[in-house]
């Protein structure tokens, strides 16, 4: 019996990236993932409501929370990406476009863990996703699964 391919493409994602998250220090629940530090680093999945992409919303907040526009206070143990108003947020996609067709798209023929893999690469690429501040060792934060990538979060653009 074949599942759905939003399920399938889901189901990579947890398998391939999410236990890198974890590894990393982040979280949260899928879609939804947070590292509370100084500042609190913010990843959403974004999933195309017509079906077969996604997008990765990446932001950056305080440890002390967000308070919205309206005056509602969000902790930054409950805070995501979508809190936040979009622009100080920034996707990270595939390709270059303002349009759903440069987002991940697994509709195409390729297998959702490809692109799941390529959603981790790019991950690796733009976010530095270094492990918890308080390594037992002292020792120098480390790059999600990949020694050679720069450091610091992404700004917001």
């Amino acid at each position: 019996m074949s599942t759905d391919p939003r399920s399938e493409m889901e189901a990579a994602l947890k398998r391939l990236v999410v236990p890198e998250l974890r590894r990393a220090g982040f979280t949260g629940s899928f879609p939804h993932f947070r590292r509370v530090r100084q500042p609190v680093d913010l990843i959403t999945f974004q999933f195309d409501r017509h079906g077969g992409g996604f997008v990765i919303e990446l932001a950056t907040a305080e440890p002390t929370g967000f308070t919205t526009h309206w005056g509602k206070h969000i902790p930054a143990k409950q805070l995501t990406a979508w809190d936040l108003h979009p622009d100080q947020r920034r996707r990270l996609k595939p390709a270059s476009g303002s349009g759903a067709d440069s987002w991940f798209r697994y509709d195409a023929s390729q297998p959702p863990e490809a692109v799941a893999s390529d959603a981790l690469s790019r991950l690796r690429q733009e976010y530095r996703l270094a492990e918890p501040d308080a390594a037992p060792n002292g020792g120098p934060a480390a790059a999600l699964g990949d020694s050679g990538a720069s450091g610091g979060p992404p700004s917001v653009s």
